[in-house]
């Protein structure tokens, strides 16, 4: 085996060979980022305001999850099952949703740069939320967390299919049409949200806005997951089943056809699945910038395009970058929790622009 292995480093050419090295690297490398997972979750129930330690925290999960009488201290088990574990949960669900729509969408629109809200679906959601909260149907109202929940969802779903109905008039659908519609959404949801603040300019309202655009799940409980982790799971389940496709868009227009795939429809279909996951997470927990960016960047550098790999990696790698964010935006500041989507903004901006700068993470790159 490995006289073997030398003959094909002698004799694949770069690209095939960085094929046979990830491809071999890659059930390593999932093992290893489920353990980290693991690890991360037992971790982010420990840290905080009130530490607990770890081997405590383990046996307190193992214990609620496996229906044994804990014998911790009841202070402990509530911190822990009643208030932290419920958070990990949603932060996981987030990244995975998050970096699987990053993921199919810089397939399906063939750009490397495209991220779940590049059709507008955060100008949506902005937009039905700054509504809610501004006109005022949210703040202390009873029905507050529901309507902005609501009017960000729909606002979200609108915009990914005005986007999908301006893109499939005329000729068929293209995916430079695709982005430049999300630009044009984005920019008049934009233009009407900044319109809304500035007709009714209540400084209690810009504040809720302004927190909620940046994102955060400090109020995931028990009874807020509902169908979410369902719909996360289908849509996974889904786009795993659909890698042929995705690995057929990203050699471009002519070899998708060439293999009978009907890309306007498949991009109909696909966009309109990832507005519908997006809008479920974007109105639940606000907008979390550069996850659905960066880990489909990362990921392709690690395991390749092919995404039989890169799209069960991604979601992994997005639910353990998720779960780290969420435990810096507790614990940086004392007695004080930062906006999720402030730390996923820290941590993606520098790390955007490393790529950029050094370009080796190529989605065209053959993998």
């Amino acid at each position: 085996m490995k006289k073997k292995w030398q003959q094909v480093a002698k004799t694949a050419p770069t690209d095939e060979l960085r094929y046979i090295k990830m491809r071999r690297a890659f059930p390593f490398l999932m093992v290893g980022v489920i353990v980290a997972i693991a690890v991360s979750v037992v971790l982010c129930v420990s840290i905080g305001q009130v530490n607990i330690p770890f081997g405590e925290s383990l046996e307190i999960l193992f214990d609620k999850l496996f229906g044994i009488e804990s014998t911790s201290r009841a202070a402990y088990v509530d911190i822990v099952w009643e208030m932290r574990f419920p958070r990990a949960l949603a932060a996981l669900l987030a990244g995975i949703a998050l970096s699987l729509c990053g993921t199919v969408m810089q397939a399906t629109v063939q750009n490397p740069l495209a991220d779940p809200y590049v059709i507008g679906i955060s100008s949506g959601a902005s937009l039905g939320a700054t509504f809610v909260i501004m006109m005022g149907f949210g703040g202390a109202s009873f029905l507050s967390g529901l309507s902005v929940s609501t009017a960000s969802f729909l606002g979200a779903l609108g915009a990914g299919f005005i986007v999908l109905i301006i893109a499939n008039t005329g000729s068929r659908m293209t995916s430079a049409k695709l982005v430049l519609s999300g630009m044009v959404i984005n920019m008049v949801c934009g233009t009407f949200t900044t319109l809304i603040t500035y007709l009714n300019p209540s400084a209690e309202g810009m504040q809720t806005a302004a927190f909620w655009e940046m994102g955060s799940i400090a109020g995931a409980k028990w009874g807020k997951f509902g169908l979410l982790p369902i719909i996360v799971l289908v849509a996974a389940i889904f786009f795993i089943f659909q890698r042929r496709n995705l690995n057929a868009m990203m050699l471009g227009e002519e070899a998708a056809a060439t293999l009978g795939i009907n890309l306007a429809k498949m991009r109909t279909i696909y966009m309109a699945i990832a507005s519908l996951l997006t809008g479920v997470i974007v109105a639940r927990y606000g907008i979390i910038a550069y996850t659905g960016l960066i880990i489909p960047h990362i990921s392709r550098g690690l395991v390749g395009t092919e995404h039989g790999r890169m799209l069960p990696f991604a979601m992994c790698l997005g639910a353990l970058f998720m779960i780290w964010a969420d435990i810096l935006a507790r614990t940086l500041m004392p007695n004080s929790e930062l906006p999720l989507g402030l730390i996923t903004s820290a941590v993606g901006a520098p790390m955007l622009l490393y790529i950029i700068l050094r370009r080796g993470f190529s989605a065209g790159s053959k993998s």
